[in-house]
């Protein structure tokens, strides 16, 4: 099983939510976010934000490119 550190769960956030983990990730991130609840809150928050977000379509109405350029600008905002 893999052990996660605060910055590396955050980092793997997308992955998780998208079920994107292998198996011994997928336990790590878990076993974390049970002994961790600032990043449970993390995880918690993203999980509503792509559920609240979801539904809308990626383009149009977004410019192309966009949502990439979003993405990546939330990913550079939350490093620590």
């Amino acid at each position: 099983m893999k052990r996660f550190s605060c910055a590396e769960l955050v980092e793997s956030v997308t992955a998780y939510l998208e079920g994107d983990l292998d198996p011994a990730e997928r336990r790590g991130f878990d076993e974390h976010v049970r002994c961790c609840t600032s990043c449970a809150h993390h995880v918690s928050t993203m999980r509503a934000t792509v559920d609240a977000l979801g539904g809308l379509p990626a383009e149009p109405p977004l410019p192309p490119g966009a949502r990439a350029r979003l993405l990546d600008a939330f990913r550079r905002a939350r490093r620590p």
